[in-house]
């Protein structure tokens, strides 16, 4: 299994960069037929394709990153407040418990799988029909097992399928939700998806006050 998920993806790598060499020679057509005055179903057709190109190598992208080791550089103290408020942007409002949250992060890395975990939990909502309730993001500390550790939850996630949204792979906020999972494992946490929440658990700085 090992070997073949290797195969795999080594296999999506070099489609991905065949794509890439598609998406060149149809950036070329595209500017042929503007300069040339075609009809505009024609410079549709060709914009229509090249973002169909552009959304495959980016699938493709996400699928040899989840394929690969992942290298991360975390730094000591890194504030999980501020990554979670760079993560979700103004949009959404986070409810946070009076500590602080510092820990041996990649601020990258981090900030990165925090978006795509809440970007999937309003998709799915979405998807489920559900865009207009609140999504509520609420970020605790918990020392009930002796070392601290973050707890994130994102509350009201309603989804169409029954299946963990971590482990779904179901198109390009699957894959990048598998990625995130992955990223927070690498920091010794954990994600997991509960009925209609999802929840982030990662450790923090035992020094902590």
């Amino acid at each position: 299994m090992r070997d073949l998920g290797r195969a795999s993806v080594q296999i999506v790598h070099d489609l991905k960069n065949q794509i890439n060499g598609l998406k060149l020679y149809a950036t070329f057509l595209r500017k042929r037929l503007d300069k040339a005055g075609r009809p505009a179903d024609e410079l549709e057709t060709v914009a229509k394709l090249l973002a169909g190109l552009e959304r495959a190598a980016t699938d493709m992208n996400l699928l040899v990153r989840y394929g690969r080791p992942l290298t991360l550089r975390p730094a000591p103290r890194g504030d999980l407040a501020k990554m979670l408020s760079a993560a979700i942007g103004d949009e959404v409002k986070i409810k946070v418990g009076g500590h602080t949250f510092t820990g041996d992060f990649d601020t990258a890395a981090l900030t990165e799988a925090l978006r795509d975990i809440t970007d999937g939990a309003l998709h799915s909502r979405v998807h489920a029909g559900d865009a207009k309730g609140l999504l509520e993001i609420g970020l605790s500390r918990d020392e009930s097992g002796g070392a601290p550790h973050a707890v994130i939850e994102w509350a009201g996630v309603k989804h169409a399928a029954a299946e963990d949204l971590f482990h779904s792979f179901a198109g390009s906020h699957g894959m990048r939700m598998a990625l995130a999972a992955k990223i927070i494992r690498a920091h010794d946490g954990d994600a997991t998806h509960e009925a209609d929440k999802l929840r982030v658990t990662l450790p923090l700085s035992k020094d902590e006050e």
